[in-house]
């Protein structure tokens, strides 16, 4: 199998860290994670599972990602957050792209667990996400939030789940999307907002996620989802108009 480097970034997270480095087990040739200032002992939790651990000023997802992927010893890596694992499924389907890797870079579905399930429908799943690539054709983004891997070459799909085990409350994740909608707002450069982007950007990402990607089917947990994501739209949105209408 082509050697892969596990990769990364990650701080205070403790709770979750053990369960995801165990699920890579075997699989990487090494781990390297970039920690930008731990106290609660995930560092000590890192090195105790065979870590290479750095630390680093935090520079924003994008270029953090990045630095982590430069730091590793092996061109192949595999992107993973501290509250991400890999099932068995996945783990196989690792293996078997690695063995002659037929494509660059490589996308995984990964299954959301919110307010207490893993989401099966809408934008809960499957969440398609590229973490396996060459960095020597591929990278991350810049962006300080919703960083994405850039390839220009085409991208093949892995079998099996990666497992997003999100153990944060929902006062806590309403908090982070906060934080996410702010960053959004501050990197976004494009045509001014008008009221009719506020409206018709959740209300489309309502009938598609929740309607026609049947987001519907996962209970109350889907709909939870689902009115966060809408709201997330609306308020990064008025976020930016607040922002250009302060601008000078």
């Amino acid at each position: 199998m082509t050697p892969v480097s596990v990769v990364i970034i990650l701080k205070n997270e403790a709770p979750v860290i053990a369960d995801c480095l165990s699920s890579v087990v075997g699989l990487a040739d090494e781990i390297v994670v970039l920690d930008s200032g731990s106290t609660d002992g995930t560092r000590e939790i890192c090195a105790a599972h065979g870590a290479r651990v750095i630390a680093a000023d935090w520079l924003g997802f994008g270029p953090q990602k990045n630095l982590a992927v430069q730091s590793a010893r092996n061109d192949w890596v595999l992107c993973l957050d501290a509250d991400e694992r890999l099932t068995p499924e996945l783990s196989a389907g690792i293996r078997a792209a690695l063995a002659e890797p037929a494509y660059s870079a490589y996308r995984c579905a990964r299954r959301n667990r919110f307010l207490g399930r893993y989401l099966r429908h809408g934008e809960g799943y499957p969440d398609w996400s590229l973490r396996l690539f060459d960095r020597r054709i591929a990278h991350w983004s810049a962006d300080v939030v919703h960083e994405r891997v850039i390839c220009a070459a085409p991208v093949g799909d892995l079998a099996g789940d990666l497992l997003h085990e999100s153990a944060e409350t929902l006062e806590s994740y309403l908090a982070k999307q906060n934080r996410y909608t702010t960053l959004a707002a501050g990197a976004f450069s494009g045509k001014p907002v008008f009221a009719a982007r506020l409206v018709l950007s959740p209300l489309l990402r309502f009938i598609k996620f929740y309607v026609v990607r049947g987001g519907f089917r996962d209970g109350v947990p889907g709909l939870v989802h689902i009115t966060i994501g809408c709201f997330n739209s609306f308020i990064k949105y008025a976020k930016i108009r607040e922002r250009q209408d302060r601008a000078p």
